[in-house]
């Protein structure tokens, strides 16, 4: 019997030798066919082409969007960090050019007293500060953080940016209200510095959103007072001491009586700007009269 034929009903086998000898035929063939020749290069490069290569693209691009995309983060977040680090460096800065813009300005203050000091210096002074203002834009009545403990008393004149601000009107153990020249109603004896020409300088309520006072019982015939002349407190003041500035001429108007003027005032401090004040200790008296 034929080693491959089967008797009818029998499954059909093949010996396992064989098939062995079969499989290692067509891997020899095979070897022979690949190494030998060509044949199965157009074969293996087709399926290259048709699979490996697009989805070895797809690796490449995906891996190259994931390669930046985690270099867009790192930088995204370095920037973040930078930034943060940045706005705490400018509010440090702000912080600092805020403390040097009111030491500059508590320094042109300091300094402008010094000035004045040394321009009244038969006068004893002590500095204060404003800590209060009454409502408005002007300094009409404003409290300082001096008082009785530091031997201030009512009626002494107070000074600042070059000319008289007021007089003490009140006061307590650490403070003092000040009631400043522009004050509507107060009046001021005052003389013109060229002339040695007196008249009343007053504060008046509508005058003072002006930045200006006015003045009144100038008696000037020969026409002498001009614009821009020096005003200071005269000697006949009650409540002033003598030779205080007071401002300068602005305006000169003829009386109805023509036998007087009237006009305006430009006053020599800065009413719509009050930090630092000097207090005159000494009060008028009769020595100065």
């Amino acid at each position: 019997m034929s080693p491959v034929t089967k008797p009818r009903g029998e499954r059909f086998t093949i010996p396992g030798k064989y098939l062995l000898l079969i499989l290692t035929s067509i891997c020899i063939l095979l070897m022979v066919l690949t190494y030998g020749t060509h044949f199965l290069d157009a074969s293996v490069n087709t399926v290259a082409g048709t699979f490996i290569v697009p989805f070895e693209k797809g690796v490449s691009r995906a891996g190259e969007w994931l390669r930046l995309r985690h270099e867009e983060l790192n930088t995204i977040r370095s920037l973040m960090a930078e930034n943060e680090e940045l706005k705490a460096k400018v509010a440090s800065l702000t912080e600092e050019n805020t403390i040097l813009t009111q030491e500059r300005y508590e320094l042109t203050d300091l300094q402008a007293l010094l000035d004045l000091s040394e321009t009244y210096y038969s006068y004893n002074k002590v500095g204060a500060r404003v800590i209060f203002m009454d409502g408005g834009n002007w300094y009409e009545s404003f409290i300082i953080d001096k008082g009785t403990d530091d031997g201030l008393a009512i009626d002494m004149n107070v000074i600042s940016g070059g000319g008289l601000v007021g007089r003490i009107t009140s006061v307590g153990p650490n403070w003092s209200r000040v009631t400043s020249i522009i004050s509507d109603g107060v009046n001021v004896s005052s003389q013109v510095v060229s002339s040695d020409l007196t008249m009343i300088v007053s504060g008046d309520l509508k005058l003072s959103d002006k930045g200006l006072m006015s003045f009144s019982y100038l008696s000037d015939p020969e026409d002498k007072v001009v614009k821009g002349d020096k005003v200071v407190t005269s000697n006949i003041s009650d409540k002033y001491l003598p030779g205080l500035l007071v401002g300068y001429i602005d305006t000169v108007t003829n009386d109805a009586n023509n036998l007087t003027k009237s006009g305006t005032i430009d006053p020599a401090a800065e009413f719509d700007y009050l930090s630092t004040v000097l207090v005159i200790t000494d009060l008028k008296t009769d020595d100065f009269e």
